[in-house]
């Protein structure tokens, strides 16, 4: 048995690796003084179980601490919301839409004095195919086996408004609502249960294009792996999660040129827990860096957390 999930599991390894495409994690837009982290990007986590459709609202939050090195006097701390409206179409068999339109409140605190911008963030859309669906058993083990792939647009929907000329601008980018770009996501997201056990893996690759400012943000990588357990009790199905996000973003540029200390990398852990009562679905999700590297060291991330409600049909 051991074996058997081992070797099906490596062979879905190879084809996300193949594919080289992504979904996890519907991100919120965020700031950080210097870092670049990039706007725009997605978090998914586990998808709500539906038939036709589901229609949902999610809570983002993160939070950033900057502080540069040798100078203490200079730091921000920026504290980032976003409210999603979100929904998805199961279209036949192998077909699935999603569409995501955030609403981003930014709040900065640094050693220049307190910045709060909010609005509507950038509309994101995309379509999913079932590559695989496999139902097997051994012995008293029911095994399921699903691989997704697919791509998705993100529009220039947010606001976006620099002055490159602006010896904060890497700041003043990160604030904005939105990339005033048209990018592109890739996606492979697969999942295995055995019984009430499973694990979903999830990859996205984020491309983003340069808009009329000639501003444009890194691509982005992202990849997680969630460890959940379902729960019946009586009315309600409990699902804890847990497990680990990777995040890689490149570097921005201006003008075709990289702007310095933008782009690093994430290591997180994740735990959370989903609560199912018939058609409507809670969950909560809280990440922590496990280690990173952005601007040098001069930008930490810190706590993130999400919360949704979601009604399926």
């Amino acid at each position: 048995m051991f074996y058997f999930i081992l070797t099906n599991i490596e062979t879905m390894r190879k084809y996300i690796l193949a594919i080289v495409i992504a979904i996890s994690s519907f991100n919120i837009a965020h700031a950080c003084q210097i870092c670049g982290c990039g706007l725009g990007n997605y978090y998914i986590g586990l998808l709500p179980q539906f038939n036709t459709k589901f229609v949902g609202l999610r809570y983002n939050y993160r939070s950033f601490h900057t502080s540069i090195t040798g100078d203490a006097s200079q730091y921000s701390n920026d504290f980032n919301h976003s409210v999603e409206l979100w929904t998805g179409w199961n279209i036949g068999k192998k077909w699935q839409v999603l569409a995501i339109l955030p609403f981003n409140i930014i709040h900065q605190v640094s050693d220049d004095g307190v910045t709060n911008k909010n609005g509507i963030g950038d509309v994101a859309f995309l379509v999913n195919y079932k590559l695989l669906e496999k139902m097997s058993k051994s012995g008293n083990k029911n095994i399921m086996q699903q691989l997704w792939i697919g791509g998705g647009i993100k529009l220039p929907t947010g606001h976006f408004d620099i002055d490159p000329n602006d010896n904060d601008l890497v700041a003043e980018a990160n604030t904005q609502m939105g990339t005033a770009s048209t990018d592109y996501l890739a996606s492979a997201m697969y999942n295995i249960r055995i019984n009430k056990f499973g694990i979903n893996t999830s990859a996205t690759y984020k491309i983003n294009s340069t808009n009329n400012d000639q501003y444009r943000f890194g691509n982005k990588f992202s990849a997680n792996t969630l460890a959940f357990y379902s729960i019946p009790a009586k009315g309600v199905n409990i699902i804890p999660n847990a497990g680990i996000i990777y995040e890689n973003t490149g570097a921005n540029s201006l003008q075709s040129k990289q702007v310095a200390q933008t782009g690093g990398y994430l290591v997180a852990s994740s735990a959370g827990v989903e609560f199912s009562f018939s058609k409507i679905t809670l969950g909560v999700n809280a990440q922590l860096p496990v280690t990173q590297n952005f601007a040098e060291g001069q930008t930490e991330t810190k706590f993130r957390g999400m919360f949704h409600a979601t009604f399926t049909l």
